[in-house]
């Protein structure tokens, strides 16, 4: 069996007694561990193969904390990385009107919400990923926000916080001119805002 090509060996050869040091050139974030062999040779003896196992990373989520809309809202993309065989996005506290997304992205291939990915990934490195929220207009005056929530497979959790600028003050009042008869009955006039207002 070959040398695997994440295993490094140094040295490769040497004469009379020593040591060799194996090692990775970059970290194992796959959850699940591997396993290579290394064969050592010398002339007149027997091939001796050593197993070599290398643990895999702990299953973990990470995902950007915050993210923006404007006040016409409009798709906001938020990414991550993990190596979950399954993620699930769920929504925490906050006033904005969102919706839970049911699909996403990860390893570039497109997934539904909560269900295992195809191939899982994850078990062999970790991934990108990423979600579309489609936020509304904010037709308030106040800044409005929303927690995205992930959960991984093993129940670890990302927060991000997506935040929405304040909408623009409104303020409409009908009729166009109020008449009043003369004896001076009270008139209505209907007042739609979405911010405080007086009468002077």
């Amino acid at each position: 069996m070959a040398k695997p090509n994440w295993l490094t060996i140094n040295p490769t050869s040497g004469s009379g007694n020593g040591t060799v040091d194996f090692s990775t050139a970059s970290p194992h974030t796959g959850r699940t561990a591997r396993t290579g062999v290394a064969t050592f040779k010398a002339a007149g003896v027997d091939d001796i193969p050593k197993t070599v196992n290398q643990a895999g990373k702990p299953e973990f989520i990470q995902m950007q904390s915050s993210a923006s809309a404007g006040k016409t809202g409009g798709n906001v993309t938020i990414t991550g990385t993990s190596n979950s065989s399954k993620l699930n996005f769920t929504l925490g506290t906050g006033t904005l009107n969102i919706s839970s997304p049911t699909k996403y992205t990860a390893n570039s291939v497109e997934t539904s919400n909560n269900v295992a990915i195809a191939g899982d990934p994850g078990a062999n490195a970790q991934f990108s990923f990423s979600i579309t929220i489609s936020v509304p207009a904010n037709t308030t005056v106040t800044s409005l926000s929303k927690q995205i929530i992930c959960t991984a497979a093993g129940g670890q959790k990302a927060t991000c916080t997506l935040t929405q600028s304040a909408g623009d003050p409104t303020l409409q009042v009908t009729p166009e001119t109020i008449e009043l008869g003369w004896e001076g009955t009270a008139v209505s006039a209907q007042v739609i805002s979405n911010t405080d207002w007086t009468v002077e």
